[in-house]
């Protein structure tokens, strides 16, 4: 076996992800609580309004984080797909088919919040524009991930084709990204990840930092959670089937 896919197959012994989540899921649950706590006090009651947006600015405190987490899980969804291709890692297609859902959650919440910060903002709920238009494919590739690979009674196929979705739909990231550069959208461009100055005040940027920490910490806790939910499933669900067997035999 080469040296790569042996350091593969050692880190997705499911054993030993199973005994190493049951001590830092509380961990990272704990300090997704915390560290939201945080960011909602502050986001929600010490930030200041913005000059332009007023109160309204405040849905940013998660709207911004679920598109970070949009983006970012699907490219972890991606990273899943191809280890699960041409690795055969054991554990990446359970968990490629348990982050799809909170995937698809992320992103929806990032959609919905985006409608209601959309309204008093453009006077409308939803545009056609190029990010919404790219969100909107990102929340149909997550929800079609998540279908397709429960779709097959053979989990193996599900996987299969799931990821294959997966890579496709991969063109739609970047597209996601740099859609408010490529063309002109109704969405403000990128505030915080630019090459020069942050576009926005301290006193919103770190609050927005903060809730971005957070969510992401309760999306790993999720997707956590969800992997071994998945595994001790498959586990059972072998154990049944060898039972079963057992009982034909005899």
């Amino acid at each position: 076996m080469p040296k790569q896919a042996s350091r593969w197959q050692f880190l997705a012994n499911p054993g030993r992800f199973l005994r190493v989540t049951r001590w830092l899921l509380p961990a990272l649950s704990v300090a997704a609580l915390l560290v939201l706590a945080v960011g909602a006090v502050w986001g929600l009651a010490y930030s200041p309004p913005d000059w332009q947006q007023g109160e309204t600015v405040r849905i940013m405190y998660v709207h911004v984080p679920m598109a970070w987490l949009a983006m970012g899980g699907y490219s972890g969804l991606v990273l899943l797909s191809v280890l699960g291709l041409v690795w055969k890692h054991p554990l990446a297609d359970v968990a490629a088919r348990e982050l799809s859902p909170i995937g698809a959650l992320a992103t929806g919440l990032c959609l919905l919040t985006g409608s209601l910060w959309g309204r008093p903002m453009w006077g409308t709920w939803w545009v056609w524009d190029a990010r919404l238009t790219s969100v909107l494919v990102l929340f149909f590739l997550w929800v079609g991930h998540a279908a397709l690979t429960r779709a097959f009674d053979d989990p193996d196929r599900g996987a299969r084709m799931g990821a294959i979705l997966a890579l496709v739909g991969a063109v739609n990231v970047p597209i996601v990204k740099f859609s408010v550069d490529w063309w002109n959208t109704l969405h403000q461009p990128a505030s915080v990840a630019r090459l020069a100055a942050p576009g926005l005040h301290q006193d919103i940027l770190y609050p927005l930092l903060v809730n971005g920490l957070g969510f992401s910490l309760a999306f790993a806790a999720l997707a956590l959670a969800a992997t071994r939910a998945g595994l001790l499933e498959r586990r059972l669900r072998a154990l049944q089937l060898a039972a079963a067997r057992r009982a034909d035999v005899a």
